[in-house]
């Protein structure tokens, strides 16, 4: 069997903790690769920001394109509608059959598991993986698999604020050819300031 892990998010923008969170559960579970799967429409948020699923999708290309064991998973972006994580393995699962699954969710997802769609069922579908992220409990009575991993306390949501501040030096925060997409795009109301190395 092979073993993936699938990280999926809506990588609005993909920032330096998605790509250690990644990094560190491919080591700690010896997996074939990890594929990143942003979401067509998440369940758990009201929206996202003005951005296209072309551009997020584009990001987390530029994000993973020099890590060989990082890949894109297009699979919820290619369905549409609202991304439900038991209808994505369901299907995934009966497309590769020899592949075994694991899903990578941060603190927060792993505190908000009761509230997911047939969480009972997908439970037998995929082995979850969970990594702690600060202000998050990380508990639950579900069976999930935890790697330790540096925390680091980033978000998209920081991300995106400080590009609406038009603060030049987003270093060790975003890599820099996202960054440089997002400027040249004009997202999240940044200017195309690029800041120097």
């Amino acid at each position: 069997m092979k073993k993936v892990g699938l990280f999926g998010g809506t990588f609005n923008p993909p920032h330096i903790g998605h790509l250690m969170m990644a990094n560190e559960v491919y080591a700690a579970l010896d997996l074939a690769e990890i594929r990143f799967m942003p979401n067509a429409k998440p369940p758990h948020k009201d929206k996202l920001s003005s951005t296209t699923n072309a551009q997020r999708l584009r990001m987390v290309e530029l994000a993973i394109e020099e890590i060989p064991y990082f890949h894109v998973e297009t699979f919820e972006l290619d369905r549409g509608g609202v991304s439900y994580t038991f209808d994505t393995i369901k299907a995934m699962r009966e497309r590769e059959p020899l592949t075994e699954f694991y899903f990578i969710i941060g603190g927060d997802m792993i505190d908000s598991l009761p509230t997911w769609h047939r969480i009972d069922e997908l439970m037998q579908l995929v082995t979850f993986v969970g990594v702690k992220r600060p202000g998050s409990e990380a508990q639950t009575s579900y069976n999930v698999h935890m790697v330790d991993a540096p925390q680091i306390d980033l978000s998209s949501t920081y991300i995106r604020n400080r590009l609406q501040q038009h603060k030049a030096n987003l270093h060790f925060i975003l890599p820099k050819a996202v960054e440089q997409y997002i400027r040249e795009e004009g997202l999240y109301g940044s200017s195309d300031v690029i800041s120097s190395n």
